[in-house]
C-alpha cells in the first residue's frame, strides 16, 4: 500500500542531529573499554536506555514536526545541545558529573514537548499525557543525581519503566507515522554508529607500532563494520519500511514503529557499542591470548547485534530471522578462540559473517538471475 502523503525525507539538521547523539554511543563505549565490570555494563545499559528513549522521542517528533521554522530549529539546536551534554556527562554519570547529566537530561525531555506542541492536534493530545510522565521521568533521573547508592540507581531504573510505561498509557492512533521518513531517519543513526565505532577503533591504534597484526586487525575491524551494514541495509532496510507503509491502521502502525524501530533498535546499537569495544581490545594483542571477559564481549556485541536485528525482522515478518538466529550461535561458539589468540577470533568472526551473507545472499540472487534485491514482499524466517 502506498503512503498516505507525499514522502518526506531525512533533512540535513536531522542527521546533525544523529550525529551529536551518536557521541553519546562513543562515549560509552569509550567508558565500557576503560572498565569492564558487570557494574559499568549495567551503568552502559541504563544510560543507553535513557538516552535511547528521547532519540526515538525526537525521530518521533521530526517525523510529526518539520524543523522548517527558525522558532523549530532553535529549538532543536537546544535540544541537540543536551545531547552533547549528557554524552560530555555519561562516562562520569554516576559520579561527579551525575547532576550534569541529570540537567541536561532535562533540557531535552523539555524541549521535546515544547516542539511537539507546534505539531497536529492528534499529537498534541497524545503528548498530553506522554509529556507529564517524561518530564517525571526526567526529574527521577536529576533527583537521582543528587542521592546516594542505592537510591541513585533505583530512580535511574524507575525513570525508563516509566517512560516505557508512557508508550502504553495513551491511543496510539493520535500518531501519524511517515514510513519512508521513519526508517529513513533509524537507519542513519545506525550507519552513523557503525561510522563512529570504526573512528572508535581506530583511534585506539595511537601509540601503536602499525607491523603485520595491528595492519591485520585494522582489516578485519573493517570487515566486521561492514558485515555489520550488510545484515541490515542489503535490502532489509528497504523492505522494512514498505513493510510499515503497508499497515494502513494508525494504531498498528504506531505500535508496529515503537516496537520494531524502538525496542528492536536497542540491542542494535548496544550491539554496535560492544563489538567496537571488543575489536578495541584485540589493537596491539593481536597475536595475544584475550581474557575471557574480552572475547565475550568480542563475539557478544556482533551477537547481540544479530540478534537485535533478528527481533526487527520478526516484528515486521521479514526473511532472515533464523539465519541471524544461528549466525549469533556460531559468533558465540567462537570465544575459545580468542582466549587462545586474539587475531583468531577476530578472523573467524569475519569469516562467519561472510559465510553467512553468502548462503543468505546465494538462494535469492538465483530467483531474481543475479539481479540486485529489490523484491519488498518476501516475508518469513
Amino acid at each position: 500500500m502506498s503512503e498516505p502523503t507525499p514522502a518526506v525525507r531525512v533533512s540535513t539538521l536531522e542527521l546533525f542531529f544523529d550525529l551529536v547523539f551518536v557521541f553519546t554511543i562513543t562515549q560509552l563505549s569509550e567508558t565500557l573499554a576503560e572498565q569492564m565490570t558487570f557494574g559499568t555494563l549495567g551503568n552502559v545499559l541504563l544510560i543507553l536506555a535513557l538516552v535511547w528513549w528521547m532519540y526515538s522521542g525526537y525521530a518521533w517528533l521530526t517525523n510529526a514536526v518539520a524543523p522548517n521554522s527558525t522558532t523549530r530549529r532553535t529549538l532543536l539546536l537546544t535540544g541537540m545541545a543536551g545531547f552533547l551534554v549528557m554524552a560530555l556527562a555519561a562516562p562520569e554519570a554516576f559520579g561527579e558529573y551525575g547532576w550534569l547529566f541529570g540537567v541536561s537530561y532535562l533540557v531535552v525531555n523539555v524541549v521535546h514537548s515544547a516542539l511537539f506542541r507546534t505539531a497536529g492536534p492528534g499529537a498534541r493530545d497524545a503528548m498530553k499525557i506522554l509529556t507529564p510522565l517524561n518530564i517525571v521521568a526526567a526529574l527521577l533521573v536529576l533527583g537521582g543525581s543528587l542521592v546516594d547508592e542505592p537510591w541513585r540507581h533505583l530512580l535511574w531504573v524507575l525513570a525508563p519503566i516509566l517512560q516505557i510505561a508512557g508508550g502504553y498509557l495513551h491511543k496510539a492512533e493520535m500518531h501519524t507515522i511517515a514510513a519512508g521518513h521513519f526508517a529513513e531517519r533509524h537507519g542513519l543513526v545506525v550507519i552513523i554508529a557503525i561510522g563512529e565505532s570504526i573512528l572508535s577503533i581506530g583511534a585506539g591504534f595511537h601509540g601503536v607500532h602499525l607491523g603485520g597484526g595491528a595492519v591485520l586487525t585494522a582489516v578485519l575491524a573493517l570487515c566486521v563494520a561492514y558485515y555489520l551494514w550488510w545484515f541490515y541495509f542489503a535490502g532489509d532496510d528497504a523492505r522494512a519500511a514498505q513493510a510499515l507503509a503497508a499497515v494502513a491502521e494508525p494504531a498498528r502502525r504506531a505500535r508496529l514503529a515503537l516496537n520494531a524501530w524502538g525496542y528492536a533498535h536497542y540491542p542494535i546499537l548496544l550491539g554496535i557499542l560492544i563489538t567496537a569495544v571488543g575489536i578495541k581490545k584485540t589493537v596491539g594483542h593481536a597475536f595475544e591470548g584475550m581474557h575471557w571477559e574480552q572475547a565475550v564481549t568480542l563475539s557478544g556485541g556482533v551477537a547481540i547485534y544479530l540478534l537485535g536485528h533478528a527481533g526487527f525482522l520478526a516484528l515486521l515478518h521479514l526473511r532472515g530471522v533464523y539465519h541471524r538466529l544461528v549466525t549469533a550461535a556460531v559468533v558465540l561458539a567462537v570465544i575459545p578462540l580468542g582466549h587462545l589468540v586474539a587475531i583468531a577470533q577476530l578472523g573467524a568472526v569475519v569469516v562467519i559473517m561472510i559465510a553467512a551473507a553468502i548462503i543468505e545472499d546465494v538462494p535469492e540472487m538465483r530467483r531474481t538471475g543475479g539481479t540486485a534485491i529489490s523484491d519488498f514482499g518476501r516475508t518469513g524466517g
